[in-house]
């Protein structure tokens, strides 16, 4: 079959693999439709990721499909059914998962390979994080489920408030969905990023203010200009830069939840200013990952189609077009792109 295999920095490559047989407890999906992810490009740009995945290796991780194989003592599926997996499974066993903390899973298992025609599924992940997809969800959308899932999984520990003024840093495919999903909660939202296509997007997903931080000197000023010279109540990030993580403390009011989301590169660190820190109570966290809990709930979400998701979806193209995908995705000219292996 035809797979993509990331081999380091920017290396790429399309490649005939053997199709992939299912073991014990697993299946293996026909893949119609794999979307793209800001992850994956960083992944792309830096030749690997410190949890999910070590080159050479299949890449890609969000993915709708058709079960065409079932492996022995699977249970509640069939070949045929249309599946969404997410990319992970947590053990149920550890130290972390005893305390239902399954995004610190010690023993998570990890899966990617959604740029090929054949996916196959662990047995954890066939047990609890494979579900339907249903009848009037499309495949592109279902494949949404994973980074949903994980942004309401950082929405969940966000500490966000009825009447909150939430700020999001990045105008990704992640800072846009935590924007449409806060957008429903009755706070008031203020997004910053760098393309003005991307901000009107955050404003169809219902952000009160957009803003272009190139054209502003100083994004922590603002923010307070437009909270009473206090600062936002709950500020997220969503670049994974070490300066905006510092940018996204700045930002914050004393009393305030900073969500540090996006994931820096290995080694970075930042600067905290410590009277600020303890003087002003700020919660500073990082959230990783999703949950088996917001795997369904993200799922639920886009089935219910109460958010036009199908604006993160830039175009769709055949996974020939993969590594044109990839410098398109790093020239910021997309969002995301459904891939299409057939």
């Amino acid at each position: 079959m035809l797979a993509a295999v990331l081999y380091g920095r920017e290396d790429l490559r399309l490649e005939q693999v053997a199709e992939p047989n299912p073991g014990t407890g697993e299946v293996i999906l026909e893949v119609t439709a794999a979307t793209t992810c800001g992850t994956d490009l960083k992944v792309w740009r830096r030749g690997g990721h410190a949890k999910m995945l070590k080159p050479p290796t299949l890449f890609g991780h969000e993915a709708a499909g058709r079960i065409v194989e079932v492996g022995a003592e699977v249970k509640n599926w069939q070949v045929g059914d249309r599946v969404v997996a997410n990319n992970s499974a947590p053990c149920m066993k550890c130290f972390f998962c005893q305390r239902q903390e399954y995004s610190l899973c010690l023993n998570l298992t990890w899966n990617n390979g959604t740029f090929a025609q054949y996916l196959k599924i662990p047995a954890p992940i066939v047990q609890h994080n494979l579900l339907a997809i249903p009848p009037t969800l499309p495949d592109e959308l279902a494949a949404l489920t994973e980074p949903l899932a994980c942004v309401l999984h950082g929405i969940a520990r966000s500490n966000v408030k009825t009447g909150d003024r939430v700020v999001v840093l990045g105008d990704g495919a992640i800072g846009l969905m935590f924007v449409a999903v806060l957008a429903q909660q009755s706070v008031q939202v203020m997004l910053f990023g760098g393309r003005d296509r991307r901000l009107q997007i955050g404003e169809k997903f219902g952000a009160a203010q957009t803003y272009n931080y190139r054209q502003l000197a100083d994004v922590p000023a603002v923010v307070k200009a437009q909270t009473d010279g206090w600062g936002a109540d709950v500020v997220i990030e969503a670049t994974g830069i070490p300066s905006v993580w510092e940018t996204a403390i700045a930002c914050a009011r004393p009393g305030a939840t900073v969500n540090l989301f996006g994931g820096c590169p290995r080694d970075t660190t930042i600067t905290v200013d410590t009277e600020q820190l303890h003087y002003s109570e700020l919660t500073l966290k990082g959230v990783f990952h999703n949950t088996p809990k917001y795997v369904r709930a993200a799922l639920a979400l886009l089935a219910s189609r109460e958010i036009p998701f199908e604006l993160l979806i830039s175009d769709r193209r055949p996974l020939q077009d993969l590594e044109q995908v990839f410098h398109d995705m790093q020239q910021r000219q997309v969002i995301k792109v459904a891939i299409y292996p057939k």
